[in-house]
């Protein structure tokens, strides 16, 4: 059987947690009995409806997501559940790449990975 390469996912109601380490399988391409860690297998991972992921526990108002402008003072605080608001794409962007190694595959493996708000929405 071929495999085309091409996952679709549908996110709704899916513990964030777990369907991040379902994306991150899938693009390493750990599913393939033809599995290298060396080489990127180039498997497209498309996720649906990431706005509607359920978070877990107290994570909501209590994960905070940390980022630095490289000023003085630069330290930007962000809570997930204000971040979920603004764009849930980039909380299921932001846990899949925490779970790749941390290598010179890791942007190949993310720039296969296509996120969708809803059905029709693209959040890329």
């Amino acid at each position: 059987m071929k495999d085309n390469g091409h996952h679709v996912l549908d996110a709704r109601g899916v513990v964030l947690g777990r369907l991040a380490v379902t994306v991150a399988r899938l693009l390493r391409g750990k599913h393939k009995a033809s599995y290298a860690p060396n080489a990127a297998p180039h498997n497209a991972v498309t996720v649906l409806n990431c706005e509607h992921v359920r978070i877990s526990g107290s994570k909501a108002v209590g994960k905070v997501y940390y980022r630095h402008s490289g000023y003085p003072g630069g330290l930007r605080r962000t809570k997930l559940h204000d971040l979920m608001l603004r764009s849930p794409a980039t909380v299921l962007r932001a846990a899949v790449r925490g779970m790749l190694p941390r290598n010179r595959l890791r942007d190949g493996f993310m720039s296969m990975l296509r996120v969708h708000a809803n059905e029709g929405a693209v959040c890329r």
